[in-house]
């Protein structure tokens, strides 16, 4: 085989492989942001969104994200993919995505309709992710970050993750022994850990 043949396929064969994309690749929108089958599209009326999701038996979540996050990224490629988590989602929660950055309209549970950009302004959301979790029902005149029942902001691990989804839909929040979120996490850790070691 000639040098120029030789050197033809190889260049080929790099082009090919440049084009595939790998199979944990998360699926980007038009908008730029990663989609998920369990992703909801709606016309981002939380007041909206809440009555579908309560129509559903699920528990109304809250996505922000933006083009080019690379913390997006992981939790796209690498957490939400798992079954256990993909499943629990889709199975229990109502998942709506906004955009940081957004110029699409948004209305907020207190009925205050702006660009997305503007609305994560008004929440104070300055990381991405940032997922926002709700309760089934939200008092008429309040703005999403003061109904939210959990905030996480930033991207976390798997089993994080898992634990923050199911302490929301048990609604531990609202047991009064005393044990937030950390202290359940930390629970939630060292069963685990026994488990495996027995």
């Amino acid at each position: 085989m000639s040098l120029t043949k030789r050197a033809f396929m190889t260049l080929t064969m790099v082009a090919g492989l440049g084009m595939a994309a790998p199979a944990w690749a998360a699926n980007i929108g038009d908008d730029g942001l990663h989609k998920e089958p369990w992703m909801r599209d709606t016309f981002k009326d939380l007041r909206e969104d809440l009555a579908e999701a309560n129509a559903e038996g699920k528990r109304l979540v809250v996505m922000v994200e933006q083009r080019g996050c690379i913390y997006c990224k992981k939790m796209h490629e690498e957490i939400y993919p798992d079954p256990m988590i993909a499943d629990y989602i889709s199975e229990n929660f109502f998942v709506v995505q906004m955009n940081l950055h957004g110029n699409d309209s948004a209305t907020d549970f207190d009925g205050q309709e702006m660009e997305q950009s503007d609305m994560m302004r008004k929440w104070g959301i300055l990381f991405t992710p940032t997922v926002l979790f709700f309760p089934e029902e939200v008092p008429e005149g309040v703005p999403a970050p003061q109904a939210a029942v959990a905030m996480m902001p930033g991207a976390f691990g798997k089993q994080t993750t898992y634990d923050m989804f199911v302490w929301v839909k048990e609604k531990r929040y609202l047991l009064d022994n005393g044990e937030d979120f950390q202290r359940y996490h930390a629970r939630k850790i060292a069963e685990r850990n026994n488990q495996k070691t027995e």
